[in-house]
């Protein structure tokens, strides 16, 4: 059952704890190019390169290791457009646990295809015309399987906050004084965590949600303080990042922590993706990519040492040599 209690750094730290034996820790890489670029010192941290090529397995991880015997015997389910679904689907996997995910049609074929072959069972739905959190609660209701949430969720927000907790411990280690951290933002779980783990060290840092332009939900959200919706159905090709509304215990996170939101364009986007290929030797998806797409535009310019989280790297290939093709020099 969703609890509504915030998360508070020293969740994330126990979180933290709970997963390093299971995930990889990404590392945070440094480019002059980018350097130059940002006209800032830029860490990045790589989360690309995470188990199912996303951070969202620390969040499912995270949340399935605390369910009791009774809850993983009668298995979970989750409703995602494919990130969080290849991360539900892992972390169910190494536990032995069954898992139903609900996936719109119209989903990348990759995570379609990596989540049942991480042995779940996929329902597909129309994202138009039907509501996947009615699927996935019918389904709940039928089995007595567990909801696990894509981000409203103080695990998941836990779980999610150890990117930025490892990212924010690479930097004082390194002797460095973290100004500002860039974080991709859909319904507001990885930012929210990471605001918290990021200000539990270096308290005076800057915290920017980045956004596709026509999901601009958090940034307008923080700026009249109350959670806004995106009317319809724009269209983008950062599929991850399509949340119509902050979550509920995200926002009410984020509005005590962001400095300010941000969007940018899937141009912006792609570039930022043909950027990675050829200057940082990194697969992303476009999602994954905006908040490199936001520094390379200059929103980093005025500090001395910024972070971004590249958080996500499971793109059709088509897409990808499509972007390639089109951003031949980036």
């Amino acid at each position: 059952m969703m609890t509504n209690i915030l998360p508070r750094s020293h969740n994330i730290d126990e979180a933290h704890d709970r997963l390093r034996e299971w995930l990889i820790p990404t590392p945070v890489l440094q480019s002059e190019v980018l350097n130059a670029r940002a006209n800032s010192r830029v860490l990045i941290k790589a989360e690309s390169l995470q188990h199912t090529g996303s951070f969202k397995i620390r969040g499912a991880l995270n949340r399935l290791l605390q369910l009791s015997h009774e809850e993983r015997s009668l298995g979970i389910v989750a409703s995602s457009s494919g990130n969080h679904a290849q991360g539900v689907a892992m972390a169910a996997s190494w536990l032995g646990v069954s898992a139903v995910v609900v996936m719109p049609k119209d989903a990348p074929e990759i995570k379609q295809l990596n989540t049942r072959a991480l042995g779940a069972k996929v329902i597909l739905y129309d994202r138009y015309n039907e509501d996947r959190e009615h699927i996935a609660a019918k389904v709940a209701q039928e089995t007595g399987a567990t909801i696990i949430p894509a981000f409203d969720h103080h695990d998941i927000i836990a779980g999610q906050g150890t990117v930025g907790l490892e990212t924010a411990r690479y930097a004082h280690s390194e002797g460095l004084n973290l100004d500002a951290l860039y974080c991709p933002c859909g319904g507001g779980g990885l930012i929210a965590g990471c605001s918290l783990s990021v200000q539990s060290i270096f308290e005076k840092c800057r915290l920017f949600s980045v956004e596709p332009e026509v999901y601009d939900d958090t940034k307008r959200s923080l700026e009249v303080k109350e959670r806004q919706l995106v009317d319809g159905h724009p269209v983008t090709i950062c599929d991850a990042l399509m949340a119509p509304t902050p979550g509920a215990l995200t926002f009410a996170i984020n509005q005590e922590t962001l400095t300010s939101g941000i969007t940018v364009t899937d141009s912006q986007a792609a570039h930022a993706v043909a950027f990675a290929a050829r200057h940082l030797k990194l697969v992303l998806e476009p999602s994954g990519a905006v908040a490199l797409a936001a520094v390379l535009d200059g929103s980093a310019r005025s500090f001395s040492c910024v972070a971004i989280i590249l958080s996500g790297a499971n793109i059709d290939h088509k897409k990808y040599l499509e972007i390639l093709g089109d951003y031949p020099d980036p």
